[in-house]
């Protein structure tokens, strides 16, 4: 099983618990691993990977997203990888930050009528294959984005969160 050095850092109010987002964290990013180094042949090291995942609000992640997207507006989710990584590449002791901003997950679960954790879920696994390389820019990236994201969420207990939508 690859090994995870999760940290987490709460830094906006209306989060659950420190541990509570640990617990989740942990379980979601460790099975995500897992599913990459058994089912894509994804190398890792011997040593621990070291994410951060920040849980934000909307306005530090606009803030972040206009410094460094050119998006003035926040987002759901932001992946910063530590060194550049193609999927399948083999990643260094530190794989890169995940920021989720926690007013637009509640608006978009609501939205998609899914559980605020759910929705989280998601997006947690979203970010973590975008540390390995995997992006959405082009449909044949995005189609096997969304088909490893389907499957991870699937060995989660979750549904195809993509069902009825084009790759986006």
């Amino acid at each position: 099983m690859p090994k995870l050095d999760i940290q987490i850092a709460v830094e906006a109010d209306g989060w659950a618990g420190e541990a509570e987002l640990e617990g989740l964290a942990g379980r979601v990013l460790e099975t995500a691993a897992e599913y990459l180094r058994s089912e894509e042949n994804q190398p890792f090291p011997a040593m621990p990977i070291e994410v951060s995942l920040v849980f934000s609000s909307d306005e530090q992640v606009r803030e972040i997203n206009a410094e460094w997207r050119g998006q003035d507006k926040p987002t759901n989710v932001l992946s910063f990888p530590a060194f550049p990584l193609s999927p399948g590449g083999k990643p260094g002791p530190m794989l890169g930050d995940i920021i989720v901003a926690r007013e637009t997950v509640e608006r978009e679960a609501v939205d998609l009528d899914k559980s605020f954790t759910d929705h989280l879920t998601h997006l947690m696994v979203h970010g973590f294959l975008h540390l390995f390389g995997y992006d959405h820019m082009d449909s044949e990236g995005a189609e096997r984005m969304e088909s490893l994201e389907t499957r991870i969420l699937a060995s989660l207990g979750l549904s195809d969160p993509y069902a009825g939508h084009d790759p986006v």
